[in-house]
C-alpha cells in the first residue's frame, strides 16, 4: 500500500513541475513578443493649476525608450500621439549609442507645441552592459562603464527644439500659466544636483523633471507642484497581488508606477516606453505614454 501511494504522490508531483515550467515557458513568450511591443496611452487629471486658471495643460510625459537601431514598431506608435502643450521625455531615450540619430527622428513627432523638456538617464551616457537579474535584488555596487554618445544626443536634442536640462532651473508659460521647471540629472548614478531644488518663484506652478523617482520626497517636501519621472519600469515584471518584484529605486515598490500623492504633491512614475535590449519583456506592466491633463485646482 505504502509504495504505490509514493509512486502517486512522485507523478502528481512531477506532472505539476512540468505544468508549471510549461506555464513559466509561455509567460516568457509572452512577455518576449506581445507585451514587449503591447503599447498603450494613459491619460490623468490633475488638479494643480491655479483655479483662475483655464486648464487644461496637456503635458506628455515619456521615459525609458531604450531606442535600439531597428526600433520600427515603437517609431511607429510614437508618430500616431496626438499633440501635446509640453512634452517631457525623463531619460534614457538610448538603449545603445548607436541610435542616436534613430531616437532623435523617432521622438521628433512628439515635440510638445510651447515646449519639448528632456533630462538624462544612466544609459544616455554610456553603453548599456549585459546585467544578471539577481544583481537587481541585492545591494547597488559601483561597475565600471563605456562612455557613450551623450554630447552628441545632447546637440542633436537641441538643434531639434528640445531643451536639455542638466541640473538647470527654467520658466515656461503655458496656456498663460507661470511654471518654475528644475531639471536634473540623473540621481541614479549620483549626478543630480539638488542644491538646485529650493524653491525661487513659489507663486508659478512648481515643475520638477528628474530620471529616477529617489529624491521625490525632497522634491515634495520642497514645494513642487508635481514631479515626473521614470527609470523603474514599473518593475517591469509584474505579479498579481504582489506587484513589482523589483524597481531599482529606494522608494516603496506600491509607488514605483503611475500617479501617487507625497504630502501636498502629485508624482508620476512613467513605467517606460522600452526594456534594455538585453531584456526585452514585460509582465503584467504595459510599454506606456502618458497624459498628464493638468486643470485648475478647487478654490
Amino acid at each position: 500500500m505504502f509504495f504505490p501511494l509514493v509512486a502517486t504522490v512522485a507523478a502528481v508531483v512531477l506532472w505539476s513541475l512540468v505544468a508549471l515550467a510549461v506555464l513559466g515557458a509561455l509567460c516568457v513568450v509572452y512577455g518576449v513578443l506581445i507585451e514587449h511591443h503591447w503599447y498603450r496611452i494613459q491619460r490623468y487629471q490633475l488638479p494643480v493649476l491655479p483655479p483662475e486658471a483655464s486648464g487644461p495643460v496637456r503635458i506628455l510625459h515619456l521615459s525609458d525608450l531604450h531606442f535600439v537601431r531597428d526600433d520600427d514598431r515603437k517609431t511607429r506608435f510614437l508618430a500616431s500621439l496626438p499633440e501635446a502643450d509640453d512634452t517631457i521625455l525623463t531619460g534614457d531615450l538610448l538603449g545603445e549609442p548607436e541610435a542616436v540619430e534613430r531616437a532623435v527622428a523617432a521622438v521628433r513627432p512628439t515635440r510638445g507645441k510651447a515646449a519639448s523638456l528632456f533630462v538624462f538617464g544612466s544609459n544616455d551616457l554610456y553603453v548599456p552592459k549585459r546585467v544578471n537579474p539577481v544583481r537587481y535584488f541585492l545591494p547597488r555596487r559601483h561597475r565600471a562603464a563605456t562612455r557613450g554618445r551623450p554630447k552628441d544626443l545632447s546637440a542633436a536634442l537641441d538643434a531639434d527644439g528640445w531643451r536639455v536640462l542638466l541640473n538647470e532651473r527654467t520658466e515656461l508659460s503655458l496656456d498663460g500659466v507661470r511654471f518654475e521647471v528644475v531639471g536634473f540629472h540623473d540621481p541614479h548614478i549620483y549626478r543630480a544636483d539638488l542644491r538646485l531644488a529650493p524653491r525661487t518663484i513659489p507663486s508659478a506652478v512648481g515643475l520638477a523633471v528628474v530620471h529616477s523617482p529617489d529624491p521625490a520626497p525632497e522634491l515634495a517636501a520642497m514645494g513642487y507642484d508635481l514631479v515626473v519621472t521614470g527609470h523603474t519600469h514599473g518593475g517591469q515584471v509584474r505579479l498579481p497581488l504582489i506587484g513589482a518584484l523589483v524597481t531599482n529605486s529606494h522608494l516603496p515598490r506600491r509607488i514605483c508606477m503611475g500617479l501617487s500623492r507625497l504630502g501636498p504633491s502629485l508624482m508620476h512614475v512613467s513605467p517606460g516606453l522600452g526594456t534594455s535590449k538585453f531584456a526585452p519583456f514585460r509582465f503584467l506592466c504595459r510599454p506606456e505614454a502618458t497624459y498628464l491633463d493638468l486643470v485648475p485646482a478647487p478654490s
